[in-house]
């Protein structure tokens, strides 16, 4: 199931663990925004790998089901442990065997990791806490296959589609706005009314599993309106341009009234901020597909082979931080010097992890489940009716 890479694709990938790191920088490092504004939004990094994850797994599922063929959840199921589960186990069994050492707290239980439940009322700060995102995804993977049959069931309509997807927006909407009454504000007087803002809102599945709807909308369109898609491929430019726009806009947005001194998280930006970030991001993702976008014409050194390491950095970059810190405040390090040194250890540890442990475990798993569906049938059994689609989808890249 290896395909030629996305080079629009990676550029957003590689653009979403720069953001990433560069929060988390400043967060357990710097505790100063070193990298500016960039610093300050880098949390969006995840909102982006979601968006990402949307789409990819998404136009697989729609690619295959348009064309009539016949889901394996085993299959799927295989597919997503043998991608994700192998660096995840190596890197949370360092995180258990040195606990001080690579995180400087102690982590949630082991279960919670392993049934990846671990977001659910996570307290900020404990070691691994970054796993919450590969939480959610792993959520995300477990309902979406199900989804999937339930709209093969359902007679594979589009429409049916779009109208959850609008019920599923609105829930997240509607879970952040009334958590948002309870966690969002200050206190008077000072305290700590904010306190379970992340453990309730940012790090819980009812208000973040709808940014990877934008993704899913994508996967759709692309593969159940092959006209309407076309048109939209044409306007890559466009696309590219009010997509930029569109993100700057939601960065200023963040920076000023994400979060208010004195106030606490703003109502706004808190209900319908984390959706309008993830389809800000989804313009951006359209435009990465289309072949007159200037993220599929532009090629940005380095940014392939930070896209195919992004997974084992993001999975890294905390404990090599943690570590380097440490070592860097011992022996008197310059701000500089432990930036540089922090920032090309992540890189070679995400490197490693991924050429000894991510690659291997996707060769192995291309090997043994080359596809998320059946077999073809035998000559002269039934198959269920393709969609008569005006041109054939393709597949995705193999980061899926």
């Amino acid at each position: 199931m290896t395909t030629a890479r996305s080079t629009g694709l990676d550029t957003l990938r590689a653009l979403a663990i720069a953001l990433v790191f560069m929060y988390h920088y400043m967060v357990f490092v710097s505790g100063a925004p070193t990298f500016g504004w960039l610093s300050t939004v880098g949390w969006v990094g995840v909102d982006l790998f979601f968006v990402l994850s949307g789409y990819l797994i998404g136009h697989q599922l729609f690619a295959g089901l348009a064309a009539g063929r016949r889901l394996s959840l085993k299959a799927f199921y295989a597919r997503r442990a043998l991608r994700t589960w192998p660096a995840f186990w190596v890197v949370l069994a360092a995180y258990f065997l040195w606990p001080g050492e690579l995180g400087g707290r102690t982590p949630p239980p082991l279960w919670r990791f392993l049934s990846f439940t671990q977001n659910f009322g996570l307290p900020p700060g404990t070691a691994f806490s970054h796993a919450w995102s590969l939480c959610i995804e792993e959520q995300f993977y477990l309902v979406l296959p199900l989804a999937a049959l339930a709209f093969v069931a359902a007679g594979r309509r589009p429409r049916t589609a779009w109208i959850g997807f609008a019920v599923l927006l609105a829930v997240g909407i509607a879970a952040r706005s009334l958590l948002w009454v309870e966690h969002g504000r200050e206190l008077a007087g000072g305290g700590h009314g904010t306190a379970g803002y992340h453990p309730n809102i940012y790090y819980a599945t009812l208000c973040r599993f709808d940014e990877f709807l934008p993704g899913l909308a994508i996967a759709l369109l692309r593969n159940f309106h092959p006209a309407a898609w076309a048109r939209l491929m044409a306007h890559g430019r466009a696309l590219f341009w009010g997509g930029l726009a569109t993100v700057a806009l939601v960065f200023v947005a963040i920076v000023r009234w994400y979060y208010v001194d004195g106030y606490g998280y703003t109502f706004v930006m808190t209900a319908v901020g984390y959706s309008a970030v993830a389809w800000a991001f989804a313009l951006l993702v359209a435009s990465g597909l289309s072949p007159v976008s200037p993220l599929q014409r532009w090629r940005i050194p380095g940014a392939p082979q930070l896209a195919l390491w992004s997974y084992s950095i993001y999975l890294t970059h905390k404990a090599v931080a943690h570590v380097l810190h440490q070592l860097g405040k011992q022996h008197g390090w310059s701000p500089g010097l432990e930036l540089a040194a922090i920032t090309v250890a992540s890189l070679a540890a995400g490197a490693l992890l991924y050429r000894l442990v991510e690659r291997p475990f996707m060769d192995l798993r291309d090997r043994w489940c080359p596809s998320l569906f059946r077999a073809p049938a035998a000559p002269g059994a039934p198959m269920p009716a393709p969609l008569h689609l005006s041109r054939p989808a393709s597949r995705p890249d193999r980061s899926a």
